[in-house]
């Protein structure tokens, strides 16, 4: 394996309204650096993503693209280890509201191709005036205990409001996923609900209407709706429903990066996996016994990648798949991160940046704060991990064959995919 500078040097970049309260934030660039005592390998690199160059190697226009990735950068540069921990009722640092905005501003640009950026700031007011909206309607509530309080605020938001939350079937619909189309069709997933609620929550506390500690109980089964409750009264077995700004923005990214993963209809639980037994880097006998229905949405997802077409309703995006793989990376979550997005490099026909990432994975995972970060979630699953670290190694044996080969070139479908012009959302 190369050594760290020489792998790390592969990767440095070419060259009077309540909204007002939102505030501003310094400049950021598009890199990766890891915070103090983080357990990722890749201190002080600076990493090459490669969704907005390639796009516009093939003549598709990113401005507005990069210009909500640079927003979604500005907030997330604020974020301390302190601040990563933090509740989401009372996370000061990071407008999350705003974040989450950047985040469907980008994906909107990279699939409508239009001239007009998603109006975040409208979006933003939206948000602000639905806190407005909840105090001439419940004043009598702020004098009330914190129970009757915060159950005035769910009565205003699921019943007068008519919030609600998807339904099963359609808990990866992407207008369920994205706050904007959350917020217009008042219908969105428990992510989406709970980053709503919280806000309101802050703008009340920031008209110092709240004067007690809140948490947000996340609900973690498909029907339950968010429901806050005093901290003073929170039991051992609230914690798990705890959202910190680090779990909510880690959850927003990887519900997108699930929905539209390119490989959708496989056995396999693991993303990793899945997009591996595509590239015939997973052994058939591991395979766990394919049905007919999957080996035929296989044999087609595979025909529709060897003719460039990449966006196909329930069968993912390639796009948005890569861009949430690339915010992930950003955050600085997992080292595993590294690995999903190698693999849809090597899917898109980028073998030579595939392999650096894959390459960083492997030194990142080898690191003695990674393994003890990962030992507990192998414990429970090592099978799939034994079958994650054999696709990784075949995967770097035939990318390394790939770049040794002589006159090698990227497929030609790989300028189709980007210049595939599907349906916006």
């Amino acid at each position: 394996m190369t050594s760290s500078t020489s792998l790390y040097a592969a990767f440095l970049p070419s060259p009077p309204k309540f909204s007002n309260h939102r505030s501003p934030s310094p400049t950021c660039h598009h890199r990766v650096v890891c915070r103090a005592g983080s357990h990722l390998q890749y201190t002080a690199s600076e990493l090459n993503l490669v969704l907005h160059d390639a796009l516009d190697s093939s003549g598709i226009d990113t401005t507005h693209a990069r210009a909500a990735r640079e927003g979604f950068c500005l907030q997330i540069k604020k974020l301390s280890n302190i601040e990563r921990e933090t509740s989401i009722c009372i996370n000061r640092c990071v407008d999350l509201g705003k974040t989450a905005l950047h985040i469907a501003a980008e994906d909107d640009s990279l699939i409508s191709h239009s001239s007009v950026p998603l109006p975040v700031d409208a979006f933003i007011d939206r948000l602000d005036d639905l806190s407005m909206g909840y105090c001439p309607n419940y004043r009598s509530s702020f004098r009330s205990s914190p129970e009757s309080f915060l159950e005035s605020i769910e009565r205003y938001l699921f019943a007068k409001k008519g919030f609600r939350r998807t339904s099963v079937r359609d808990h990866l619909e992407p207008r369920a996923l994205y706050l904007h189309s959350v917020l217009t069709r008042r219908s969105g997933s428990a992510v989406m609900l709970s980053l709503i609620y919280s806000e309101i929550l802050k703008m009340l506390r920031l008209w110092s209407l709240v004067d007690f500690d809140v948490e947000i109980s996340f609900p973690l089964d498909f029907h339950s709706l968010p429901k806050a409750y005093q901290k003073q009264k929170s039991k051992e077995s609230d914690q798990p429903h705890i959202m910190t700004v680090q779990t909510l923005l880690e959850e927003i990214l990887r519900t997108l990066k699930n929905a539209f993963w390119p490989f959708q209809h496989d056995n396999f639980k693991s993303l990793f996996l899945r997009a591996a037994h595509a590239a015939n880097c997973v052994d058939k006998l591991s395979s766990f016994g394919d049905s007919a229905l999957q080996l035929a949405s296989a044999k087609a997802a595979q025909h529709r990648l060897d003719r460039g077409v990449w966006t196909s309703v329930k069968f993912g995006d390639m796009r948005r798949a890569l861009a949430a793989c690339e915010r992930l990376i950003l955050l600085e979550t997992d080292a595993k991160e590294l690995r999903d997005y190698s693999i849809l490099l090597y899917h898109c026909g980028f073998y030579e940046q595939s392999l650096q990432y894959l390459m960083l994975y492997q030194e990142s995972k080898s690191s003695p704060l990674q393994e003890q970060a990962s030992s507990k979630q192998e414990q429970s699953s090592n099978s799939v991990s034994s079958l994650e670290d054999e696709a990784v190694e075949k995967l770097m044996v035939r990318l390394n064959l790939i770049l040794k080969e002589e006159g090698w070139s990227r497929p030609s479908y790989v300028r189709n995919y980007l210049g595939n012009n599907s349906e916006p959302w």
